[in-house]
């Protein structure tokens, strides 16, 4: 079995790659990033590598250069029994158009580009964040609605994303669309990736391991479901295996929902006190008003609003379990951002001090 991941340098790319490489049924894995990772490094040994950029340039968008990057991406596609879809840009929050062309349209020449190259299996990486906002706390299996939360730019646009899949799967049966939709995603290689993303430069990396904080303020009202890389990556090697069984739209999570009481206990000592949404709000927005932090408000809002989601549909149609809880995937997270952990590839590398 031929797959193919693009994006395959980030942080879900790593816990697939590391999956791949495991699976005997997988006996060739083609990655496809913008930029290329150190590929005598794991997991990127023993992976064939080509450097693209599945986004048009605001001076390059016009339809015959549109048609070339599509060509350009089906013959690297092609022989290829999965195609498995990763690339997200998170930042800069500022360009919302390079952010649009890139996740939106980006996921769109993909798809052409696997129809073009007569690949049976198209799997995207949805989100959690793809889903309408919620006031209270069921279960949500994934019929409910995918209208993303507005003042969200991620969340618009990965709405936007499911969108365009829509599209895709009206004008080509005859492929299998799948749409994984994970919680929160990580592990301690992604703790430089996400400090970079979310923290910035000012926020001490040494108060965010386990138990150095006396007292951490949080949310009221906050609620994670968290999963792990490599959880992730077992999830999308399952629909791989499972084609016949995979079109649709699967949540993946860890069923423990971390609230107030679990995430003290975690960042700190049990001792947690609780600030309003809005007030919080307003800092964040202030804070990134004078750059002062790269992360907007928005995603306070949907980290408010998102939905808790069952994973039934995953587990009883393809076979997956998670193997890493939700307390342990967030400590090693934090663990990982106070040592700035990383792999050798562009968007996660290390930067240890």
């Amino acid at each position: 079995m031929r797959v193919v991941v693009v994006g395959a340098s980030g942080n879900a790319g790593t816990g697939l790659l590391r999956a791949l490489h495991a699976a005997p049924e997988v006996t060739s894995v083609v990655g496809v990033s913008r930029r290329r990772p150190d590929l005598d490094a794991e997991p990127f040994r023993g992976v064939e590598w080509f450097q693209r950029d599945v986004a048009l340039d605001d001076l390059t968008r016009d339809g015959s250069r549109e048609r070339v990057l599509v060509g350009d991406l089906a013959q690297v596609f092609a022989g290829a029994d999965a195609v498995v879809h990763l690339a997200w840009l998170i930042q800069p929050n500022r360009d919302r158009e390079l952010l649009r062309r890139t996740n939106v349209e980006g996921t769109r020449h993909v798809a052409l580009a696997a129809a073009a190259a007569r690949v049976p299996h198209l799997v995207v990486a949805s989100s959690v964040g793809a889903y309408s906002p919620v006031v209270d706390d069921k279960l949500r299996d994934e019929t409910w609605s995918t209208g993303g939360v507005p003042t969200s730019h991620y969340s618009v646009d990965k709405a936007a994303q499911e969108r365009v899949l829509d599209d895709v799967e009206a004008a080509h049966p005859e492929m299998v669309v799948t749409r994984l939709r994970p919680a929160l995603i990580f592990q301690p290689d992604a703790g430089a990736e996400i400090a970079r993303y979310f923290l910035g430069p000012l926020v001490p990396r040494s108060v965010l391991r386990p138990g150095v904080l006396p007292v951490v303020p949080l949310p009221t009202g906050l609620r994670l479901q968290v999963v792990h890389a490599d959880d992730v990556g077992r999830a999308y090697l399952a629909a791989v295996l499972h084609r016949d069984a995979a079109r649709g739209a699967f949540n993946i999570a860890h069923d423990q929902v971390l609230r107030a009481d679990e995430l003290a206990s975690i960042l700190d000592h049990g001792r947690s006190v609780g600030v309003p949404p809005a007030v919080l709000r307003r800092l964040v927005s202030i804070a990134y008003d004078l750059r002062l932090i790269p992360t907007d408000p928005g995603w306070l809002d949907m980290a408010m609003g998102a939905p808790l989601m069952s994973t039934d549909r995953a587990r009883s149609l393809l076979g997956w379990e998670p193997k890493h809880s939700a307390a342990d995937t967030l400590e090693d997270l934090l663990h990982g951002l106070a040592s700035m952990e990383g792999v050798a590839s562009p968007p996660m590398r290390a930067t240890r001090t």
